[in-house]
Formats: structure tokens, sequence, C-alpha cells
């Protein structure tokens, strides 16, 4: 059998073996194959004694949880991710249960040859992640906990959330549906009985969490993408709106080579600016996400968006000329 055959095999084994359900569709695509050449594979990991099959139900193949196969050896590359990940990456974000991750990590160096663990530890003193801003991990390993073990159990939450309008803090119960990451915040969304409807929360502006005995039942089950829909980021308004915005040349091609919605459409103009077109649930979000441009930007539509952008810039010119030194 050939060498690539053979890591093939191996990595459908330790994909099925995370305990996720996998369709012949997603291995093809996460091993860039044929649904043909997944089928012999999947056959070949049965021959050889693997508890492998296909779920009617789920219409995904899976593996008898009670199986278990040591994993193999890492590669280089494998090994540097998990050290950049734990090492680098997790300094920048919020990262729930680091020092677990770093303990772990420790372990599988201490098992690395010498020479890739030499070349690791160099290859980790040439690299930087540089975050653009970063905010108090506060409680974040416990309330994380606490929260996921609640989504898991389907179980009503009581937390204490302070919000910095009110400047005060407010308790709330809320039905935990999903942990998300957005914006290097960690969000937790679910019907709240403050807001009377399916709400996002920040995680470091939580300041107790206690998990109730009591059960929530989701009427439908809860799809994040739906939810999210065309929202800018995080809160949908229910209102879609057709934003265009003329960036100028200084500040085009740096706006237009990252992907800030997935509705958006870029055209460069001959003069160098670039139009680039959004479709969006609500205004308020990309409202701020503008006026970082500063007069770099233009806002060709529509009109409301428009005349938010002007009364905003109109109260911080009054506001800073008003300041005496």
């Amino acid at each position: 059998m050939k060498p690539s055959r053979i890591g093939r095999i191996v990595e459908i084994l330790t994909a099925l073996q995370t305990g996720r359900y996998y369709t012949i569709d997603d291995l093809c695509r996460m091993f860039g194959t044929s649904r043909r050449t997944i089928f012999r594979n999947l056959k070949e990991l049965q021959a050889i004694g693997v508890p492998c099959h296909y779920d009617i139900k789920t219409g995904c193949y899976m593996i008898e949880p009670d199986f278990f196969l040591p994993p193999m050896n890492l590669n280089l590359r494998e090994v540097m991710s998990l050290l950049l990940l734990v090492h680098k990456v997790s300094e920048q974000i919020q990262f729930p249960f680091k020092r677990s991750a770093l303990l772990a990590t420790l372990k599988i160096e201490n098992t690395l040859p010498v020479k890739v663990r030499q070349y690791c530890n160099a290859a980790l003193q040439n690299v930087s992640i540089r975050a653009a801003h970063k905010k108090s991990l506060g409680l974040l390993d416990r309330i994380f906990a606490q929260l996921l073990t609640a989504i898991l159990g389907k179980r009503i939450v009581n937390i204490c959330y302070y919000s910095p309008l009110e400047q005060k803090n407010s308790v709330i119960d809320l039905s935990p549906y999903h942990l998300v990451h957005n914006d290097n915040t960690w969000h937790v969304l679910g019907k709240s009985s403050l807001h009377k409807k399916v709400h996002a929360l920040k995680l470091n502006r939580i300041k107790e969490v206690n998990i109730s005995d009591k059960c929530f039942i989701e009427e439908n089950k809860f799809n994040i993408s739906e939810y999210l829909g065309r929202a800018w980021s995080m809160v949908p308004e229910g209102k879609l709106y057709d934003v265009k915005l003329r960036f100028l040349p200084k500040v085009a091609h740096s706006v237009a080579e990252v992907k800030w919605h997935r509705t958006q459409r870029v055209t460069f103009m001959n003069d160098g600016s670039a139009i680039i077109e959004f479709r969006v649930d609500g205004l308020s979000e990309i409202t701020w996400w503008i006026l970082g441009f500063g007069d770099q930007v233009q806002v060709l539509a529509p009109g409301v968006l428009r005349q938010r952008i002007v009364e905003i810039a109109q109260k911080t010119i009054k506001q800073n000329e008003q300041l005496s030194f």
C-alpha cells in the first residue's frame, strides 16, 4: 500500500475517533479526494477490525465510541500548529482553559525527538502575533465552563450582567444556546428574560453564573448561521439595507483585501478609489466600523446611514471644540 494511501486512512481514522459525524462529502472535502476513494478507505478500516459503520439516521459514518486506538506520531507541521496556537495565539485572544491547553502541549513537547523540539523552540522565537486590542479575561474559564455545562444539559442559568450603558448590574434568567467568539470577545447566545428574545451577552461582562435545576426546551433547534443571518457582527436588527461605500485611494486596497462580510462586492474605479457594497441586517454595528475610517470613506447609500454618520461626526466636532486647555 502506498504511503500516501496509508496516511489518508490514518487521517480518516483520526477524524472519526473524535466522535464527530462525517458524511462522505465531508470526508471528500477534508482529504481532497473522490467519493470512490473514501469508500475504499472506509472498507479497508473495517477490514482491519475498526468498528466503522454508516448511521442511517444522520447519514454519516462513525466509529463505536468505546473503540480507542492510541494516536500516531505527530508530524512537524502538526506540532508547530499546536505550539503556535498555545504559545502565541492564546496570548492575543480570549482563550478558555488556557492553562490546561498549555499543560497538554508541554506533555506533547516532552515526547518529541530532541531535534524536532529544538527546531520548534527556535521557530517560535521568530514568530509574533499582535492583536488590535485585548480585553480582560476576568473569570472566563469558570464562566465559560459553567455556560457550556448548561448548554449541554439544557439548563436555565441565572446570571449577574453588567451593562455599561446603564452602568449597573442586571439579574437575567438565560436559556443558553451557543457560545461564539467574535471581534476578540466571547459571547453567549440564548433566550434572555430581560430582552424577551434571543440575545447576545458578552462573557467579560458576566459577573456571576448560577446553574438552576430548571431545564429549557428549544422550540426549534438553534442555528447560529440562521440567527446571525446578514448581521454585520453579532446583532441582527430585523431590517436589510443595501450599503454602498466609496473608499478613497489612500485606503481602498487595504480595505478591499479584507473580507468584512459575506455579501461584500468590490469595484475599483479609475481614480484608485473602491466602491464596496454590502447587504446587511441593521445599521448600528456597521456605523461604528465606517467611522473608524474617518475622512477616507463616503457613504453613497442608504441616505439614513449617511445622515447617522454626519450627525455623529458633527457631535464629535462640537464636543472637541468645547474643550479648553
